[in-house]
């Protein structure tokens, strides 16, 4: 349990560094945008800066996007997932207020890659350990715990918002270099990170029960248990068969390697469900 907890406390804390450095570094000076709340504060804070004359940093806005957002995922996600989240928010606002922001390339270009590379590395490593970088990443999670909808609608709206303010207040170009800066991002995320919103966990333990009741606690999610034999050994064992959002993988790693560290598990892609998803 310790390991598990310490080695996710580090990744999120890795990964608010290459968040930062993907903003300070690349694309803060290029006055490209990165996505979803980060991208929301930097693009207010850009605002503020050029058009009000007030200097109103991109971490301290971020945090501020994050407090109400982070008050609904300690009620409706559940206080584990939430905490993390914020310990992202947090040392990221850290690292955005200690490191400079300094232009290493002219080339609006190489900062729109390079920023979308680094910011795409540190959120997909961020979710890859069941945590998050908190704003739209807890809405998600939200709506995925209230009902089965699609939330990438969501995030192409935040982002379709940021892409838009970029060509009007700024250059047109300032919109299509946001929109390739995205591109990246999701890229690396999905090559770092399942892709898919939904995926399906087969489960071969002979501690179906404790399982069963410890993946309860944590979440809200339709089990099917289906008897098994091995086909070397001969022994009986359960199958559990269930369906998961992509935020609660680590959650499940976790719990398997508590209650049954002996245990084998598939882990697919689905593409689609009809019926109930989760447990009432």
């Amino acid at each position: 349990m310790f390991i598990f907890e310490a080695k996710r406390i580090i990744v999120v804390i890795f990964g608010a560094i290459l968040n930062a450095i993907s903003l300070n570094f690349f694309l803060i000076g290029a006055n490209v945008y990165a996505s979803g709340f980060t991208g929301a504060a930097q693009l207010v804070s850009s605002v503020f800066n050029d058009f009000v004359g007030v200097g109103v940093s991109t971490g301290i806005l971020l945090l501020l996007f994050n407090i109400p957002v982070a008050i609904l995922g300690w009620y409706k996600v559940g206080k584990g997932f939430t905490v993390y989240s914020v310990i992202s928010v947090m040392f990221t606002t850290v690292f955005l207020e200690l490191l400079p922001v300094v232009e290493l390339s002219q080339d609006i270009i190489l900062n729109a890659v390079f920023g979308g590379v680094l910011g795409g590395i540190g959120v997909g490593l961020t979710l890859k350990v069941g945590a998050s970088t908190g704003g739209m990443d807890i809405v998600a999670m939200v709506l995925s715990r209230m009902k089965d909808k699609p939330i990438g609608t969501y995030f192409m709206m935040l982002n379709s918002i940021i892409i838009a303010m970029a060509g009007l207040l700024y250059q047109p170009e300032n919109a299509l270099y946001t929109l390739l800066t995205l591109y990246v991002t999701t890229r690396v995320i999905d090559a770092l990170h399942t892709r898919h919103e939904k995926v399906t966990a087969m489960i071969i333990t002979h501690k179906a029960e404790e399982l069963q009741q410890e993946i309860h606690k944590t979440m809200v999610r339709g089990i099917t248990i289906i008897p098994a034999k091995g086909a070397y050994t001969k022994s009986d064992k359960n199958m559990m068969y269930l369906v998961i959002t992509r935020y609660e993988l680590y959650d499940l790693e976790r719990i398997i390697n508590e209650i049954d560290p002996n245990a084998f598990t598939n882990i697919v892609q689905t593409t689609g469900i009809f019926g109930f998803f989760r447990r009432d």
